[in-house]
This record gives structure tokens, sequence and C-alpha cells, in this order.
């Protein structure tokens, strides 16, 4: 009997953590590095669309993120206080959709890949990594492997150990993300998504989504030039003025919340030799159509799949770009062209340009695909 494949993966957030649990399901051996000493998710929301439901069904992490998981019932847009679009969702025919807290979605992730068999190694940072196959530690440690992934972040030390042609753009907003108490903010409208837009003398913007019973995710959206409404800790008086409804969270944000500007991350290729490079690391994109993270697992899935079917890592990494890159790009570009516009003031377009990805069929779901919804 041929001895286990091994992979050692650098990173262990979603898009990690997901190709070591596909790859534990395919007989691999899988060691993951994580460079913080207690892996966890930074507090924020997190959105779930069909193609992540399906991803996480085959992990075998959808049961305990599920459970408690809001399924909102309604996606709506509110531009200077007038309703300018809104969509059901998670009834028959309609888009499947969770909204859950990142510490949920990661903490049955991370279960799930343990379950699998990886092993999970804290404080253990990847410097780089050579083509052939070695992963290269910051303490000098040098592990062979049939396959090295990088995942570990936009600022990957393994991608960057290659010539990979990226190329990064910066928008003119950011992001800041946080988690707040509901208050009185609950029931009723306040089970729905809610895209608040103030487009005036300033322009700002308050995604607004139920992460659970006792908190909702709030991503404050502002121009990098607005001092005020970027800062961190929050300054609720531009957003009070500007959202007035939302008072009952605003004046209770404290010192929480983590601000990042929009940015786009390609390469010109996912692998090198034996290694591949997977999640924010490939394609980093904002968070507008809300698949950053699905897009991530359902590539790292996509990889393991790959590398059933091709012995050699080499042409199963080339088969797994050739399957997965076209709507990869697709989503990141037009994840760009929504946030350099700010066409979701006028309401989300419900249709395949913008949602292509979320209705997607991952690699490796396709027996599941009715399961979506359930």
């Amino acid at each position: 009997m041929a001895a286990a494949r091994h992979a050692e993966i650098a990173g262990a957030g979603f898009a990690g953590l997901a190709a070591a649990t596909a790859l534990c399901q395919r007989g691999w051996s899988v060691r993951v590095h994580e460079t913080s000493p207690t892996p966890r998710a930074f507090g924020a929301g997190i959105h779930i669309w069909g193609n992540g439901i399906l991803v996480l069904r085959a992990l075998g992490a959808y049961a305990a993120v599920a459970e408690g998981a809001p399924r909102p019932p309604c996606y709506e847009t509110r531009t200077n206080d007038v309703r300018t679009s809104a969509e059901a969702l998670n009834l028959p025919g309609k888009d499947p959709f969770m909204s859950v807290t990142r510490q949920h979605l990661y903490a049955a992730m991370y279960d799930a890949a343990l379950h699998a068999g990886a092993e999970i190694v804290t404080d253990s940072t990847a410097a780089g990594a050579t083509g052939d196959g070695v992963l290269i530690l910051e303490d000098g440690s040098r592990l062979p492997a049939d396959l090295v992934i990088g995942a570990d972040g936009v600022r990957s030390r393994v991608r960057d150990a290659f010539q990979l042609g990226q190329q990064r753009r910066h928008f003119a907003d950011g992001l800041t993300r946080v988690l707040v108490e509901r208050g009185s903010l609950r029931g009723d409208q306040w089970e729905h998504v809610i895209d608040f837009w103030y487009v005036k003398e300033r322009t700002l913007r308050v995604l607004c989504s139920p992460v659970s019973d006792d908190e909702l995710y709030l991503a404050m959206m502002a121009p990098v030039t607005d001092t005020e409404a970027s800062a961190v800790p929050v300054r609720p008086e531009p957003w009070l003025a500007c959202f007035p409804q939302l008072e009952p969270v605003l004046t209770r944000l404290g010192t929480r919340g983590r601000h990042d500007t929009y940015e786009t991350a390609a390469l010109d290729r996912w692998s090198e030799g034996k290694v591949a490079i997977l999640g924010d690391a490939a394609h980093a994109m904002p968070p507008t159509l809300g698949q950053g993270m699905n897009t991530a697992i359902s590539n790292a899935l996509a990889l393991a799949v790959a590398l059933d079917e091709r012995r050699g890592v080499p042409d199963a990494l080339a088969l797994w770009e050739s399957r997965e890159r076209p709507l990869t790009d697709h989503t990141q570009r037009r994840a760009g062209e929504i946030v350099a516009a700010r066409s979701l003031a006028g309401g989300m377009d419900w249709d395949d340009e913008g949602l292509r990805a979320a209705r997607h069929v991952p690699t490796g779901t396709e027996a599941m695909a009715d399961l979506a919804t359930g």
C-alpha cells in the first residue's frame, strides 16, 4: 500500500482549514501552521451564500455552522432613507444565505479539520517555500511535503517566495467591521440584511446584518479621505448624523472595530511546482459580493478534488487552476467594479453578473447541489 501523501499548509484561516479538511478526507496527512498562539477569527460577521453552504456540507462543518445561524428573509438597500431594492432570501427558488459571526464559522471549520485528522500547530510562522515542496519556517525549519499550500493571507510569505506576477489595486473607500449588541434593534425589519447608504454632502454606508439572537454585524464604509468616519475606535457623531435609526447600536461601539482599505490582489499563476497559493494570498477581493470566504473555501475543496484526479501534483495544480480561475477572476473583477462605482447605493443587482459565484455549484459538491437550501 502506498504511503499517504503529505501536505504542509501555511495559515489556519478559512482557506487553510478547508484545504486541510478536504485533503484529510482523501487520505492525505496534513499539518497546518498558524502564526497566532491561539487560532481565532477577528470580531466581525460573515455572509455564507449557497456555494459556501455546499462546501461546508462537503467538509462536514455545516451542521455546526447552521446551528443558531440566522437565515435572513430579505436583503434590502435603503439610500437616503428610501428603499431602493429588496430581495427575498431562503425561500424555495430564492438564494440560500446565512449570516453568522466569523468566530462561529471559524470554530466549526477548525473542529471539522481536527475531526478529519489534520494537525494544527500554533506559534508557527511560515517564512517561504521552495517549488520542490518544502515549507520554510521562520525558525529555519525546512519541512518537505508532497504539497505545500500558501494560505497565509494578503501578505503571504509563501506566495512572495516566488515570482507569480502579483497585481494589487487599492480603492478610495475602506471598511470598519464591528459586532455590537442588538439592544432594541430586534424583530421585524431588523431580521433583514439592510444596506444603509447616505449619499449627500458625504458618502457613508452601513451594512447591518443579524448574526445571532443577540448581536448585529455592522460593516461601516467611508472614503479613506474622510478621516473622521474612518477612525478606529469609531467616532459615532458622523454616523449618527447620517443614520439616526441606528442610534441604539452606534452609541455602544466603544473601542471595538477593525478598519481595512478595500483592495484586490491577483496573481498571474496560482502555483509553482508543488506549491499552491490559496485564498486571500491568491485572490483578495473587496467584500462587496460577500464572496471572499465563499470563493476561498470553494477553491480549497476543488484543489483536493484535482489532487485526487491527477497523481502528479504539478499536473493537478494546473487542472485546478484551469477549472476554478475563470469564476474567481470574474468575481474579483466584479467586486472591484462595484466598489469603484459605489453602485450598491442604487440597490444590489440580483443577476448572474453579480451572483454567479453565489449560485455556482462548487467542484466536489455536485452530488449535493439540491441541499444548498436545506
